[in-house]
């Protein structure tokens, strides 16, 4: 079932509603980042009393080259680990485009779902990427103590958490278009092990440059096919 779903959700990547919400989440994901850089670089300004400028950019003196520098190091890094977070977060605001266009190519019978309104959606990501970027800090902290004793402690905390915060996220998401808050967390919580399993198979691709970025959008299709799967089982 999460093979046959994730395989779906791959064949319409085309989808042009598909391609909108990609460039939406990350153009949006890529401000919010810069936006971020941009605030760093104010608050070093404010502490040196000096100009900052990014690296390879004109002539500074070293204290701005080499605060300059550490900044640019520092953000990338933290993009590494936060731009596919974001993207993701961003992206389940369009998550009902996505899942109106997995259902009305693969399930055209269905009756149109209710629109989920703006406020609603904007709520949801707006705790969906607290909760994901304070988790992956937190993870991210453990990760790096366990790393010293057991190396292979890293990938295990990073693939399962962000599994598990993939496949909370986006099932509910897909979920409660069609049978609310309620009975979306209730259904989440009897194939949990479904879920997560889904979860860590979309997390896999996070850590690669730009295919990530697309992971966003094939899990909101991959659990919007489980979730149809998972609610006709239920039902019969």
């Amino acid at each position: 079932m999460i093979l046959r779903s994730f395989l779906l959700a791959l064949g319409q990547i085309g989808d042009p509603k598909f391609r909108k919400v990609l460039a939406l989440g990350v153009l949006l994901s890529f401000a919010l980042l810069v936006a971020a850089y941009a605030l760093l670089l104010w608050g070093i300004q404010a502490m040196t009393g000096e100009t900052v400028s990014i690296p390879l950019i004109g002539e500074v003196r070293w204290l701005d080259d080499l605060l300059g520098f550490a900044s640019f190091i520092f953000m990338m890094v933290l993009s590494f680990f936060l731009m596919v977070p974001v993207a993701s977060a961003i992206t389940s605001m369009f998550l009902d485009d996505v899942a109106q266009a997995v259902e009305e190519e693969h399930y055209p019978l269905l009756p149109p779902a209710p629109k989920v309104p703006f406020g609603d959606a904007l709520r949801d990501t707006i705790n969906y990427l607290g909760v994901l970027i304070g988790a992956n800090a937190i993870a991210f902290v453990i990760a790096a103590v366990a790393f010293l004793a057991f190396p292979p402690a890293w990938p295990l905390i990073f693939y399962g958490l962000n599994g598990f915060l993939l496949g909370r996220e986006y099932f509910t998401l897909a979920a409660m278009r069609r049978i609310g808050r309620e009975r979306a967390i209730a259904l989440r919580q009897r194939h949990r092990g479904t879920i997560w399993l889904a979860g860590v198979l979309m997390a896999l691709p996070l850590s690669i440059p730009l295919v990530g970025l697309v992971i966003p959008i094939l899990g909101a299709a991959t659990f919007t096919h489980i979730f149809h799967a998972l609610n006709d089982t239920r039902r019969g």
